[in-house]
């Protein structure tokens, strides 16, 4: 089988992984307790999946889909590590993914299917285009 992850492009994949961050932030810091959180939440990820589908329809990303499930995932790690460094500073106490395990596997597969369906849809782009 042959090593189809060497031909992605890795730092589109982290950079777009570090735009989706913007939606745990907003929820860390408290901006999304003030604009409604269930509106901020929403918003922020409808504006995040239009940038992932953007770019890897712009860059022409052979492999869309693999490339926005791996960022999902990306997404994932760096929000766990996120949530872990930030919410003691700005709550007082570790709160999040990581003191709940199944709260980690519900985030990675969330993530995982968040980037099947912008990559799906940027591959339909692709095609039509």
């Amino acid at each position: 089988m042959p090593d189809n992850t060497k031909l992605l492009n890795w730092r589109l994949i982290t950079v777009l992984a570090l735009i989706a961050l913007i939606r745990p932030l907003i929820s860390i810091t408290g901006i999304s307790g003030m604009l409604g959180k269930p509106v901020a939440s929403i918003t922020a990820t409808l504006a995040i999946s239009i940038i992932w589908i953007a770019a890897v329809t712009i860059k022409k990303e052979s492999q869309p889909v693999t490339t926005l499930i791996i960022t999902g995932i990306a997404y994932a790690v760096f929000a766990i590590i996120l949530s872990g460094i930030l919410s003691p500073i700005f709550i007082g106490t570790l709160q999040g993914p990581l003191t709940n395990p199944f709260a980690i596997i519900s985030m990675f597969m969330t993530n995982i299917i968040w980037g099947f369906i912008t990559g799906s849809i940027a591959a339909l782009l692709l095609k039509i285009r």
